[in-house]
């Protein structure tokens, strides 16, 4: 069955995919099976060269992928980033993996026991699965696929369907260096594609909402493969009473809004001390006022459609429970079409209380809800309530004050005297807490390493126990 895809700026259904069967999918795993035994036959070094000339390709087809990204999103710069980072991702694991896998594989290494040494190898899962979602399409198809590759490992990618059109140009773009062709491929789909990828790999990275990755964790464990799943977050900033309020403010609009606030890193809420919450408040209304949409010209302005036409919805439900519930809405606060697109000005939302789902609930929308604290305490167990671990924020007149308060939140990555610097950073291990995720990270070297399992050859240079050894004696 054709799936008809939307255009997130005119509203048209104006793409298609034909979603994989169950039978395709088996073909395809068949096929980058049969090809993973060479790939990982190589060296960590030969594999790396061949990784940077993908880097290369990519770059050559920049243009042409960045144009199905925008066409996917709605905007363009983003898309535009979205390529050069892919490109740098690619290089960055090129050049760290051949040093991270020969300190891993350890030969000959001593025991407690005089006689006995080990040798370590890493072996590659054959086959990775990715199930990735719409919100940064290209980016995260391949921040597990990448070094999934570099490990050894063939992959699998199930993109999103809403955001399906980059896969073409990017195909052609692989398609240069065959080496690379021969062990990544692209299965389009809905959730039943996801589903069916499931049985066919031996590693399953998902990417999106606590449901959904529930739904994948659940099927991994049936099919006995380990799942790496990076979920939803709601991440809180505190704002310290030592903080400068305009800087604050301009912190909390950037970490909240970019990408129409569609990034599972954006902030959700912010806590701010009561001293400054009228200057702080008063600076975040005025900054939001003065984001302009990204409508009609696609190269002006600051904001873009939602990318998903229910996501819009869901937002609209939150600001509507959190006026019901007695907020006020300072700035924005309404679905805007134009053109058929979907758009919501930076809304700023004051009075925000813990039961108000715009405070408890995932937003993914350019929605900034503001609540009064009085002491650090207070703002800290307001911080760590609810389901999510994801990340955080905490903005103080030093970074020494703002990392006291940092150290005490209950998430994987605490952004310091700014927001959102997961999204900068990916050399730092991080952690998913609670309902935000499970499995190793995908940041640091946990993002290559967990792609290998370990085989440990164990040597007896002497002589082998009798089984006297175990007889049993008096006394």
């Amino acid at each position: 069955m054709t799936i008809a895809v939307r255009n997130p700026r005119t509203g048209a259904n104006d793409y298609t995919i034909d979603p994989a069967s169950p039978a395709d999918l088996a073909a395809l795993a068949r096929r980058l099976r049969a090809a993973q035994p060479a790939w990982a036959a190589r060296t960590p070094d030969e594999r790396g060269a061949i990784l940077r000339r993908w880097a290369e390709a990519i770059e050559r087809h920049a243009t042409t992928i960045a144009a199905a990204l925008t066409d996917d999103t709605g905007r363009q710069t983003i898309s535009r980033i979205e390529v050069a980072g892919v490109a740098q991702l690619v290089r960055r694991w090129a050049d760290r993996a051949p040093a991270l896998i020969a300190g891993h594989a350890r030969r000959d290494q001593p025991t407690s026991q005089p006689t006995i040494t080990t040798t370590t190898a890493l072996i590659p899962y054959p086959l990775v699965g990715v199930i990735s979602p719409w919100n940064f399409p290209l980016t995260l198809s391949l921040i597990d696929a990448v070094p999934a590759l570099a490990a050894g490992c063939a992959v699998l990618v199930k993109p999103s369907e809403v955001t399906p059109r980059f896969v073409a140009p990017f195909t052609a773009a692989t398609a240069e260096v065959p080496e690379i062709a021969e062990v990544l491929a692209f299965a389009l789909g809905d959730g039943a594609t996801g589903a069916a990828l499931i049985e066919q790999v031996d590693f399953v990275c998902f990417t999106g909402s606590v449901p959904t990755g529930r739904k994948v964790g659940e099927a991994a464990a049936r099919a006995f493969i380990p799942a790496s799943l990076e979920l939803g977050g709601k991440d809180p900033m505190i704002v310290l009473a030592s903080a400068d309020p305009e800087r604050a403010a301009g912190i909390a609009l950037r970490a909240s809004v970019v990408n129409t606030g569609q990034a599972c890193q954006s902030i959700e809420r912010v806590y701010v001390a009561r001293a400054i919450a009228a200057p702080f408040l008063d600076a975040l209304v005025r900054q939001a006022r003065a984001v302009r949409l990204n409508h009609p010209d696609i190269a002006e302005g600051d904001i873009g459609p939602f990318i998903f036409d229910r996501q819009a919805n869901i937002v609209a439900a939150q600001i509507e429970d959190a006026r019901s519930k007695g907020a006020r809405v300072l700035s924005g606060g309404e679905i805007e079409e134009h053109g058929g697109g979907l758009y919501l000005r930076p809304t700023v939302i004051a009075d925000a209380t813990p039961e108000m789902a715009v405070m408890a609930d995932e937003t993914f929308g350019p929605v900034i809800p503001v609540a009064i604290f009085d002491d650090v305490d207070q703002a800290v167990a307001l911080a760590n309530s609810g389901v999510y671990g994801l990340s955080a924020a905490v903005v103080a007149g030093s970074i020494e004050e703002a990392e006291t308060v940092g150290a005490r939140l209950e998430v994987g990555a605490v952004s310091i005297n700014d927001g959102s610097l997961t999204a900068m950073v990916w050399e730092a291990e991080k952690s998913s807490f609670r309902q935000s995720g499970l499995g190793p990270s995908r940041m640091g070297d946990s993002g290559l390493t967990r792609f290998f399992r370990r085989r440990v050859l164990i040597r007896q240079a002497g002589d082998a126990l009798p089984l006297a050894a175990y007889a049993e004696r008096a006394g």
